[in-house]
């Protein structure tokens, strides 16, 4: 049982409050202000359009009260590790305990170079953990967002990528991606006989927990953009690959559809009730769309080729694969009932593992040429293309929820093995990802407060 627990929002801390004029929080009033002075437009903004930008310099004061440290030290790792934030060290802080329910020094702030500032507490409420942070704009002198939540007192971590969420999208405009899990094929032992085990940890890698004992061999596995549920293609030896749906809530597993011959690449639809996959016939692969609940088949694309890696469009309208139909593997786009398709990629190499972006707005892909890997994006009609990172072998793009990363995993070769990295869609961003062992085909879970 891997149940999320429950964060609640009871309000949000709207006012701004000054050094005389206090705030009501939770209905109770702390001071009654006579009266509030309008603030300045914030133009407190990473504008990150145009693909160049410099990380904002920020404060994450210490959180007053039970758990501040770790909810403050967890906001501080995401928005470092996420690049467009530049926090600034506590040695640096001219407030070593700024008060949570008056304004900061704000001439202070500015003199030691920081832009925005997080304050926050977090106390006891009965039985519940009460988690309260304000975002100021340091150069206008006001606040810009602020939010109070309630869970469970051992849920302080999910609070933490929460607000680093809120914080995130108040700077950036777009959605935040911190409070998400991945899951991953862990893979230990010697090259020629590695042991591949499903398993899953918060995008940081903290709390590792494996999915699956490694009495089967895993790949590829594609979470489900509405639920905690993940597909795969499992493989026991001497037997055909097939694909699994797995709740990862439950622990609940069943194998889609009863094909004879081997079954790859399984993606959730949209909505999730719909899997489409690779089915091997021969020395073709054909694609094919499987209505989880009701197990109706539908065949997708009827090829001599090798059609492959489907993933739908965030609309469920379109659908785009790889096949090597051309004489060398390309992208192609198709309906989501099938046909013919239409040839997206006419770059040098080979292109493989399409996945497309949340937002709609761009397929990632990885491309073959020249003795090395690239990971890349493209818009849906194949112009625009722009190669992210590259390499001795990166492989397996995914996107976050929000459309503005990818993770995909890097193989240096040798004895050695694979490892997690995140980019950015500028290119400008690429960070590693912890994990306990080497790891390879990650796959971002959607929002886990949209999720539930």
């Amino acid at each position: 049982m891997d149940r999320i627990p429950a964060i609640s929002a009871r309000r949000p801390l709207l006012a701004t409050p000054t050094r005389r004029h206090l705030l009501a929080l939770g209905g109770a009033a702390l001071a009654a202000p006579t009266l509030m002075v309008p603030a300045a437009r914030s133009e407190l903004v990473i504008d990150l359009r145009r693909g160049t930008f410099q990380p904002m310099p920020i404060a994450i004061a210490d959180f007053a009260g039970e758990s501040g440290s770790v909810v403050s030290g967890i906001i501080a790792n995401n928005l470092k590790r996420c690049g467009y934030f530049l926090p600034i060290e506590k040695a640096r802080h001219p407030e070593k305990n700024p008060p949570f329910d008056a304004a900061p020094q704000f001439d202070a702030w500015r003199a030691a170079g920081v832009q925005a500032l997080v304050t926050g507490r977090v106390s006891r409420d009965g039985g519940r953990l009460r988690a309260e942070f304000r975002l100021w704009d340091v150069l206008a002198g006001q606040q810009i967002d602020g939010q109070q939540y309630f869970t469970d007192p051992n849920n302080s971590r999910r609070v933490g990528h929460i607000i680093s969420d809120a914080v995130f999208s108040k700077v950036t405009g777009f959605g935040g991606f911190f409070d998400t899990r991945v899951v991953f094929v862990d893979e230990s032992g010697p090259k020629e006989n590695r042991r591949k085990r499903l398993a899953i940890m918060d995008q940081d890698g903290a709390n590792v927990r494996y999915l699956t004992a490694g009495e089967v061999s895993v790949v590829t596995p594609r979470y489900s953009p509405v639920a905690q549920e993940v597909t795969y293609m499992a493989q026991r030896t001497g037997e055909q690959p097939r694909v699994h749906v797995l709740n990862i809530e439950t622990g609940q597993r069943q194998v889609v559809g009863n094909f004879p011959d081997m079954t790859s690449s399984p993606r959730f639809s949209p909505n999730g009730a719909r899997i489409a996959l690779s089915l091997q016939q021969g020395g073709n692969a054909n694609l094919y769309l499987i209505d989880i609940g009701s197990r109706t088949t539908t065949r997708l694309t009827s090829t001599p080729a090798i059609d492959t890696s489907p993933s739908f469009s965030p609309d469920g309208t379109q659908i785009v694969f790889e096949s090597d139909r051309g004489g060398s593997q390309q992208l192609y786009l198709m309906g989501a009932g099938g046909g013919e398709g239409q040839r997206i990629s006419f770059g040098q190499g080979s292109y493989s593992q399409p996945t497309w972006s949340p937002r709609g707005d761009l397929i990632a892909f990885t491309r073959q040429g020249g003795g090395a890997f690239s990971i890349g994006v493209m818009k849906p009609d194949g112009s625009g293309e722009r190669i992210l990172t590259e390499g001795f072998h990166n492989e397996a793009p995914n996107w976050a929820p929000n459309g503005q990363y990818i993770m995909f995993f890097r193989d240096p070769g040798g004895q050695s093995g694979g490892k997690l990295y995140m980019v950015d869609v500028t290119g400008r961003v690429e960070v590693p990802v912890p994990t306990p062992n080497f790891a390879s085909d990650p796959t971002w879970s959607p929002l886990l407060t949209a999720a539930r």
